[in-house]
Formats: C-alpha cells, sequence, structure tokens
C-alpha cells in the first residue's frame, strides 16, 4: 500500500493511524471554534480529525488544545547565533515547525557556500527550515562586503527542495530606479514568491515597488505605514526581534478582517530573548494580551502565512495537511506541551538521530591590526552628523551636534551621550575604517566590539577611550569573531562566533549564558540599552533610515549616498 492509499485508509478508520491525539480540542481556524475529537497522523500527515480513531500509539491530550504547527515568514537564522541545528533544539520545542530563513549575513561573508550551507543543513533538521535565495549580497553599494552575488549566481543554487523564492529585496531605490542587475533578480524570480523589505516607502514609490511582483513586507513599524501596504495587496508580517520591536505599534490592527493578510516573523532574535521571552510563542501570547482575538492571532501564526508563501500543505488541523502540531495549555499562554514536525515528535531523541552537516565559514576575519589612532576623527568643521539610537527600532534620527576639534580629532564626549562609532573592514579587501558619532548607548568607559553587523558584517565599534577600541577590533581575529568588552585594557566579557563571524559552535545554552555575561559587562560600561549587541549591528546597515555607518563612512539613507 502507498503512502497515499495508506493515509486515505487511515482517514477511513480501515487501519490503525501511526500517532492519535485523543482527548484534546481542535482549534478550527476557519470558525474559530474549539471542537473535540481526535487527530490521526499516518506518516508526516494528518488523515483525520474530529471523528475516533485508532492508532499504534494513542497519546491522552485531555484538557488541552491543539493548533497547527507556527510558522516564522522571515528570519535569518545567523542572528540567534547559533547553527541551523541549535536553531532547531532552540525554537522548534516551543511550536515553531516552519522558518522562512534568509542567509544572507553569511552569504556576504562567504558567498554562494553560506546559502549551500543552509540548504544541506534544512536536510537534516526536525522543522522545516525554508531557504529564500538572498537577493542583496551586498545590500547596497556603500559597502564593503565579503562576496557579490548577481542574479547569474543565484541561478546556480536554485531548484534545491528548501526553496520558496527570493528574499527580501532591501534595495528599494534599485527596485523602483529600474536597476538593470535589480531588474535581473526580479525577472529571474518572476514566477516565485519575493520578499520585500521597503522601510517607509509610501505613495507612487510603493507603488513602483510593489508592481514589481515583490508580495510581502516586514518593515512596517507604524500602523498607518501597515495599512497602506495592506491596502496596496501587501502581506505585512509582523516582526517582534530582539531590536526591531514592532509588535505594538502594529497589533490594532491585526483583526478577523486583517489577519489572513497578515504574519508573524522575528527577523533577528537571539537565544538570550528566546529564553527570558520566547519566540512565536511570545508573539502569541501578547497579541492576545493586547486585545487581538485568538482567531486573528493564530491565523497569522500559521494558516495565513502558510498562504502568503505558497505553503498549501500546512496551516491546518485538517486531513492531508502537514502533520505540523501544537499542543497548547491554552491560546491565551501558547505554552507548548507537545509538538510534532512533519509526524516526528520533537524531543532530544529526534534531535539526536538527525544527520548534520559540518561548519563552514572558518577563520574569515581578515582585518588588519588597528591602533588607537586609527579611531580619532578628522574634518574641519565642528557641526557634525551624530546617528540617533531609537530603542526597539532599527530605524535611526539624523541628529546634528556641536563637536569641537581639539588636536585636531573630535573626541568622544560622555556627558553629552557622544560616542564614538567604528567599522573596519575585515574581508580582506580595502583596508577601510570609517568613524563617525552615534547617541543613544550610554557608554561612560570602555569599547564594545562585533562581527555581527548588517549585511556585511565588518568589524564595527563603539566606545569612549580609543585604546580599548582597538584591544577590542584586535580581540575579534584572535576569536574568529563574535563580541568583546573591554575596560582599561581588559577583556570583561566576549563570546566567540567562528562560523563566519556570525555563529557560535557551542549549544545554544551555553550562547545564552555567555550572552548574560556580555549585558552585564556592558552595563558596567555604562550601556543603558537592553540589546546592545545588536542595536549595534544594524547602525550599519544603509538601507534603514535614517542615518547608518559603513567602511566608507556616513550614509544618508533617505539621499541613499555617503556624506562626505
Amino acid at each position: 500500500m502507498s503512502d497515499l492509499e495508506h493515509r486515505i485508509a487511515v482517514a477511513r478508520g480501515e487501519v490503525p493511524a501511526d500517532i492519535v491525539l485523543k482527548g484534546g480540542m481542535i482549534f478550527d481556524l476557519m470558525t474559530g471554534e474549539l471542537i473535540a475529537g481526535d487527530v490521526a497522523i499516518a506518516g508526516d500527515r494528518i488523515a483525520g480529525v474530529y471523528e475516533s480513531y485508532e492508532g499504534a500509539r494513542e497519546i491522552d491530550v485531555s484538557g488541552q488544545i491543539i493548533v497547527p504547527g507556527f510558522i516564522d515568514t522571515h528570519l535569518h537564522i545567523e542572528s540567534s547565533l547559533v547553527t541551523p541545528f541549535e536553531f532547531d533544539r532552540c525554537v522548534a520545542p516551543r511550536g515553531v515547525t516552519t522558518a522562512i530563513c534568509d542567509p544572507h549575513e553569511i552569504a556576504n561573508v562567504i558567498g554562494l557556500d553560506g546559502i549551500r550551507y543552509f540548504q544541506a543543513a534544512s536536510e537534516h533538521t526536525v522543522m522545516d527550515i525554508r531557504v529564500q535565495l538572498s537577493s542583496c549580497v551586498p545590500s547596497t553599494h556603500m559597502e564593503t562586503a565579503g562576496a557579490v552575488l548577481l542574479a547569474d549566481d543565484l541561478a546556480q543554487v536554485m531548484g534545491h527542495r528548501s526553496a520558496i523564492g527570493l528574499a527580501e529585496f532591501m534595495n528599494y531605490p534599485g527596485v523602483i530606479h529600474r536597476d538593470p542587475e535589480a531588474m535581473k533578480k526580479l525577472a529571474l524570480f518572476e514566477d516565485a514568491h519575493i520578499d520585500g523589505h521597503c522601510p517607509q516607502l509610501s505613495g507612487r514609490d510603493l507603488n513602483a515597488y510593489i508592481a514589481a511582483g515583490i508580495r510581502t513586507e516586514h518593515e512596517a513599524t507604524t500602523a498607518d505605514e501597515a495599512r497602506e501596504k495592506l491596502r496596496k495587496g501587501m502581506r505585512v508580517l509582523i516582526r517582534e526581534g530582539s531590536v526591531s520591536k514592532d509588535l505594538h505599534a502594529l497589533q490594532p490592527l491585526l483583526s478577523d478582517l486583517t489577519a489572513p493578510y497578515m504574519c508573524l516573523c522575528t527577523d533577528d532574535r537571539n537565544p538570550l530573548d528566546i529564553f527570558e521571552y520566547g519566540h512565536l510563542d511570545y508573539m502569541i501570547r501578547t497579541l492576545i494580551a493586547l486585545g487581538s482575538s485568538p482567531l486573528a492571532v493564530y491565523r497569522a501564526a500559521s494558516l495565513s502565512a502558510a498562504e502568503a508563501f505558497g505553503l498549501k500543505d500546512r496551516g491546518m488541523i485538517a486531513p492531508g495537511k502537514r502533520a505540523d502540531i501544537v499542543v497548547l495549555d491554552s491560546l491565551e499562554g501558547c505554552h507548548a506541551t507537545m509538538v510534532f514536525a512533519g509526524g516526528v515528535e520533537v524531543t532530544e531523541a529526534a534531535f539526536a538521530a538527525r544527520g548534520s552537516v559540518d561548519p563552514i565559514g572558518r577563520h574569515s576575519v581578515k582585518a588588519r591590526k588597528v591602533t588607537a589612532e586609527d579611531f580619532r576623527t578628522t574634518g574641519n568643521r565642528e557641526q557634525t552628523d551624530v546617528i540617533g539610537i531609537l530603542e526597539g527600532k532599527i530605524i535611526t534620527e539624523h541628529l546634528h551636534e556641536t563637536i569641537p576639534i581639539v588636536d585636531g580629532d573630535k573626541r568622544p564626549d560622555p556627558a553629552r551621550d557622544l560616542t564614538r562609532i567604528t567599522v573596519i573592514e575585515r574581508h580582506g579587501k580595502n583596508g577601510n575604517i570609517a568613524s563617525g558619532f552615534v547617541k543613544g548607548f550610554g557608554v561612560k568607559a570602555g569599547a564594545i566590539a562585533s562581527t555581527v553587523c548588517h549585511d556585511h558584517h565588518n568589524i564595527v565599534a563603539v566606545g569612549v577611550d580609543y585604546d580599548d577600541m582597538a584591544v577590542a577590533a584586535n580581540r575579534l581575529s584572535e576569536i574568529e569573531g563574535g563580541f568583546v568588552v573591554v575596560r582599561d585594557g581588559v577583556v570583561l566579557a566576549e563570546l566567540s562566533l567562528p562560523v563566519a563571524g556570525l555563529m557560535s559552535l557551542l549549544p545554544f545554552e551555553q550562547v545564552r549564558d555567555h550572552l548574560v555575561d556580555l549585558r552585564a559587562a556592558a552595563a558596567s560600561l555604562g550601556v543603558t540599552l537592553e540589546e546592545p549587541f545588536l542595536q549595534l549591528a544594524f547602525l550599519a546597515l544603509p538601507v534603514i533610515p535614517a542615518l547608518k555607518i559603513t567602511d566608507r563612512g556616513m550614509v544618508d539613507v533617505t539621499k541613499f549616498e555617503i556624506i562626505v
């Protein structure tokens, strides 16, 4: 009997199911009803629901609620700071059974090999990892990345079973002004899904962007922005990452009417935040607590997400659907007591039984050794462009401050919260170093440095002491990348990320513990941000308004040009 025939026979009750969940209440995402009944699983699919079934294994889930597995519609697994296999261990037990990832972080460091690594890893994980192909490597012409991927390069990695389409198209000026290479990439994926990335774009420019065939968007940070994008046919992904926190702003827009066109995503979320708060389960709990209906929220977390990305085989507890199932304590609590991904129960035994892929991207930090002198700034005017941090957002303010020139240098001023920020090219391409100022860190002493520096992943350092900034930056080369906190020449805390300078080889629990130490060390310098390391990373991303910095200088994102 074929798998198809077996599933039909199970559905009719002619033969026992492989697994039957008995005694629970199924949450119907069509009507919003809670309905008593069994769920019968045959292989990787659901065979029957609501009726009574027998199975080789019968599990009593009385008093609990059964919902479809959650789908994270946009994220960078690299930002979890662990490998895809540790990410699997970290979030699948919380009910995330599908993750739609864009590996453009590792692709910006090592190119197509990074995408191939994620594709290979997706063949072994318990959860279903879908690998979008990175559209903008680098994100713009105003930075130095480790690789450049053109349309012809992407064509080489199309067709993998994990594929959905083209990942977030960050170069929105390239779209609306019809850059030839952007047009080639869009044409290549004309019959596939194209994911969007157009913060604060509106009016005719937004129309032009959507007219290119771009259908989803996770960069809306206000209800008005999201509403315009919904009205123009985009599916809006509500994002709640470690830095980009848009859930509260967009929650009023999520209703039973809009839920079919809204989804949930985390974008960039680290293990410490996942441990302290949660992942998509946290978003679900919070949205319901803020007043959204459970039907709207669970639709956004599963069915709407599946339909937005063309994953017709999942998103409901229904016959023929993939057996991605979460057993919960309650709809409001959203604490998973049991999870199945493709019919496989998510357990440590399941993780131990999966295959693996050797890590790649070792020894990728090739920056030249720096000294304190490299962190001085030159200029002949005191009026200074300053990056203004907005905590909880990756957009920034473009501030202007008067900073005196002393001995040919504009010095950091902790009393005014004016901190030096420097980006150092680390791919061994040109040795560029660019410095500027940032406001909002609260640094009073020492320095912080990182190789997690979106999307080019050069070294980025902030501090008020040039000697400490040099120690921190040079230490990153010694540990193959990661995070470092230094004060008075002493390394207070560090985390090595040897996989392309982005991911650890440690279990996620140990990464979490290191992040606790790093946050404490940063706080000892006076840092006031809850998540200083990822906040720092986004200060170098020149596709997010308004002012950023790369290895080539300060970037006015609204004008899409380097400030001379």
